[in-house]
């Protein structure tokens, strides 16, 4: 399935675009899918400015374009600044809606409160933070969240393959990750390192995960991480690596997403609309149509759909948003 090039540089659209719409006005479709309440009900028009995670941005921007369908007098655009410099400009009232991959933080907080920024917290979809070898990598199908952490923490000199396990060859070992405005980095450092913003420097660093994509399929020793979405796309140039927690090795998936077994790198994604934004009829019809549709919008565009307790939490999220923004 290709994702718009809003967030997946170069690649064409129209396939996702097809299927999603297909998805949203088949006759007999899920309920989910069906129910466009708000969105398709007059005719909008405006902007809608979101900004924030490169990890969210594929999932908004799909949602944007089959919004456009219904609505096409209404302009949504989707930044990537990362999950900090998103959350940077929502505070400064910049954008109406921050895509993120981890929580807003206390000092995040603090600098919308400063601003008379109100908002709340949606999340629409799950991910599996996914660990990545090249394919041709044979000696590895499973590291411990200990070996991790050995690898990335603060300080670590291990640079060899054979100094992780003395089963493992003599590679140099090459590192990938994200940069440190990307909320990826903060989840993954802190889960593994257990500390936010916890991380040996000496490794390649990139806010476009094709980068990292790229850098990991091109090194014999590499490893990298990003998430689930960017792994689907890759399957024939990476292998995603199983993760043992203390209960066995588990591999990133949609049910050990759902159902809580792939620990600790299982993770939701969110969206903070602010208050004021959602009373434009332009941004609060965009935000019923993603919630209705979320479920399509995930699967297509290759995210792992909320549980129905998170979809029951969403809807109430909704009605929240909808009664303060009056």
């Amino acid at each position: 399935m290709n994702i718009p090039p809003t967030a997946r540089r170069g690649k064409a659209p129209l396939a996702l675009t097809a299927a999603l719409l297909l998805a949203v006005s088949a006759c007999g479709g899920d309920s989910d899918a069906s129910s466009n309440s708000g969105s398709g009900s007059e005719d909008l028009s405006g902007s809608v400015r979101v900004d924030g995670s490169s990890t969210v941005a594929p999932l908004t921007t799909a949602a944007a374009e089959i919004f456009a369908e219904e609505q096409p007098r209404v302009r949504v655009t989707v930044g990537t600044s990362g999950t900090g410099g998103g959350f940077e400009k929502f505070c400064n009232g910049e954008t109406d809606i921050s895509d993120a991959s981890r929580p807003i933080d206390d000092e995040e907080k603090k600098a919308c409160d400063s601003k008379g920024v109100e908002y709340r917290e949606f999340v629409v979809a799950n991910d599996a933070l996914t660990v990545v070898v090249p394919k041709s990598n044979d000696w590895v199908e499973c590291l411990t969240t200990r070996q991790l952490k050995q690898i990335w923490d603060e300080g670590s000199q291990v640079d060899n393959w054979n100094e992780i396990d003395p089963k493992f060859p003599d590679e140099p070992l090459k590192l990938f990750g994200p940069g440190t405005d990307s909320g990826t980095f903060d989840y993954f450092t802190d889960e593994i390192n257990g500390e936010e913003g916890r991380s040996r420097t000496d490794y390649s660093p990139s806010e476009d995960d094709n980068v990292i994509v790229q850098g990991v399929a091109g090194s014999p020793g590499g490893l990298g991480y990003f998430g689930f979405t960017y792994y689907e796309e890759n399957t024939d140039k990476l292998k995603a690596l199983k993760i043992d927690s203390g209960g066995g090795c588990v591999a990133p998936s949609v049910k050990a997403a759902q159902d809580g077994t792939y620990t600790p790198l299982a993770r939701p994604l969110y969206l903070y609309p602010s208050v004021e934004a959602a009373g434009r009829p332009e941004v609060m019809g965009f935000l019923e149509f993603y919630v209705d549709n979320h479920k399509s919008i995930a699967e297509d565009a290759q995210f792992i759909p909320l549980n129905s307790e998170q979809e029951s939490r969403l809807k109430t999220a909704l009605d929240d948003l909808k009664a303060a923004a009056g």
